[in-house]
């Protein structure tokens, strides 16, 4: 199972990023208390992860330093129940994940789950980012090229995917 995560933080106009293992995370605070300890080396308060798995699905998670709950969008609910890491997403919030019966095989369109306007202040609306997600044929990995340039650090994804 291919698993490519990143976190990335503004700066004012800059974004830093850096590439991060997910691998030991087991609940989704450790996902936050990660992305907000490189944060703070940035001087940031808020910090953005893209996931992307298997070339299957793809995750965008927001947190901010103000103690509230982190923000999720799961490109397909289905695969809560068939990779770990995004069981762990879906702790942040009532994604709506189908039931196991309702899984991949079953179902042959995505289940986009969660909060879809969590990026919308970085170009990329609620809307748009579902129809990515249902979109056939667009590649978790071109879905967080779109959302990384827009935001303005698509350089940066692009380094780390080399």
């Amino acid at each position: 199972m291919s698993t490519f995560a990143a976190v990335f933080t503004p700066n004012g106009k800059t974004w830093r990023g850096t590439e991060v293992e997910l691998g030991d995370v087991d609940v989704i605070d450790d996902v936050t208390d990660l992305m907000l300890d490189f944060a703070a080396e940035q001087s940031s308060d808020s910090a953005l992860l893209l996931v992307e798995a298997d070339d299957e699905w793809f995750a965008v998670v927001r947190a901010a330093d103000d103690g509230g709950e982190p923000r999720v969008y799961l490109s397909d609910a289905r695969v809560v129940h068939d990779h770990p890491l995004a069981s762990v997403l879906s702790e942040a919030g009532a994604l709506g994940a189908p039931q196991p019966s309702e899984s991949a095989g079953s179902r042959p369109n995505p289940v986009p789950a969660g909060d879809g306007d969590l990026i919308t202040d970085l170009g990329v609306s609620g809307d748009e980012l579902r129809s990515l997600s249902a979109g056939g044929g667009v590649l978790p990995a071109d879905v967080l090229a779109v959302v990384a340039e827009r935001a303005g650090f698509g350089d940066i994804l692009d380094a780390m995917r080399l």
